[in-house]
């Protein structure tokens, strides 16, 4: 490839030449940074010969979803010749009453995903730079280059969001800071003092996205989801899901909180049928359901902290975690390194997902399962310990 100095030294033979490579080469080019990206890739599903798969990879639901949801779900087959509302009116006023918010300052979107490609769509191009935490989601990387921006990751302490490291990376070419909090893989999390001090550092034309995908699982009296700074903040958005708690991944459903001028920006361009129907109505079941809810918490951290205590008591180095998984450390030794672990476990059937597009290729990251499920786990990891 030339450079623009080569194209301005090559003059009219250069020029002359571009439409023959381009002919020869395929056509159509995509813009710069979209061949930079490497595609997002889920958690495994299956593995082969085996009868019994217990997937702990994709920070699902432990419990599935809401009776109720499944239901209105169900129900929603008869409906399937119709358009959906394009405004989700009925979800985006169960959200707001539910969480005591302004339901126009509310936008839906399929998955959160698609509300942080928007985000960066609406206010990132080429010559931008897009910020993140050291081991951040990797969608952030991947809505950067899609929209021909600069990637930057600022160092973590500890598998921690640091605001220092944070602010200090912020340049005049920031425009969008994207925080996972608590984050996805370390399962730690920012208290609501540190979010502010985040908050006021930056600049006011760049925004601070606050991924509070995994929200409802945290229990800590200094946790904020988010809700509070977009209230009183015009440079912050917050994202959230109904994947995780919800159990309604397989539906594509998020919604973001925001200041009325993002929610108009974001509506301007975002799909006019975004979230379908059968999305909509589970959501609203979802919220109602505040029983099952409950339950899916209490499993949640029952259990994520019998997890901890089992592998920790393995020898394996656990990173404290808030959400519905935990990040394992393995030791720096032939035959029990986290390739290793990860190839024995999928042997038995058992799946967890490896580490090494977030920066950690000695780890694996599991998610918290159903009793059984999580019993299996631990003898399978305590049996590849004990070879």
């Amino acid at each position: 490839m030339t450079d623009k100095g080569d194209d301005q030294n090559n003059g009219q033979n250069n020029g002359q030449n571009n439409g023959q490579n381009d002919e020869q080469s395929g056509g159509p080019k995509p813009r710069p940074g979209i061949l930079d990206i490497k595609p997002y890739v889920g958690g495994a599903s299956s593995v082969a010969g085996q009868s019994r798969v217990i997937k702990l990879s994709g920070n699902e639901s432990a419990l599935g979803a809401s009776p109720l949801a499944i239901r209105v779900f169900e129900e929603a087959k008869a409906r399937l010749h119709r358009y959906p509302d394009g405004g989700a009116t009925g979800l985006r006023s169960a959200l707001a009453d539910h969480y005591g918010l302004h339901s126009e300052r509310i936008v839906c979107g399929s998955g959160s995903d698609e509300l942080l490609h928007l985000l960066t769509q609406a206010y990132v191009g080429p010559g931008d730079e897009v910020l993140y935490s050291e081991h951040g989601f990797l969608v952030y990387k991947i809505a950067a280059l899609a929209n021909g921006a600069t990637p930057v990751a600022a160092p973590e302490k500890d598998n921690r969001s640091d605001v220092d490291a944070l602010l200090a990376a912020v340049t005049p070419r920031t425009k969008i800071l994207f925080l996972a909090n608590p984050n996805n893989p370390t399962g730690t999390y920012l208290p609501v003092d540190e979010l502010r001090r985040l908050q006021s550092g930056l600049p006011s034309n760049v925004l601070l996205v606050i991924d509070a995908a995994y929200a409802e699982f945290v229990r800590r009296n200094d946790y904020e989801a988010g809700i509070e700074l977009v209230s009183s903040c015009k440079n912050v958005v917050m994202t959230r899901t109904f994947s995780k708690i919800y159990g309604l991944a397989g539906l594509r459903l998020g919604w973001a909180y925001c200041p009325a001028e993002v929610a108009d920006v974001l509506n301007r361009i975002r799909g006019p049928f975004n979230v379908s129907e059968a999305a909509q109505q589970a959501g609203i079941a979802a919220l109602r359901d505040s029983a099952f809810i409950e339950k899916a918490t209490s499993h949640n951290e029952h259990w994520r902290k019998w997890l901890e205590e089992k592998i920790t008591a393995l020898g394996l180095d656990v990173t404290p975690s808030v959400s519905n998984f935990i990040l394992v450390e393995f030791p720096d030794k032939d035959g029990f390194r986290a390739p290793d672990a990860d190839k024995f476990l999928m042997e038995r059937g058992v799946i967890i997902r490896r580490m090494e597009e977030y920066g950690f290729p000695n780890a694996l990251r599991l998610s918290v399962g159903m009793e059984d499920e999580n019993k299996i786990l631990v003898e399978a990891l305590a049996a590849f310990m004990d070879r």
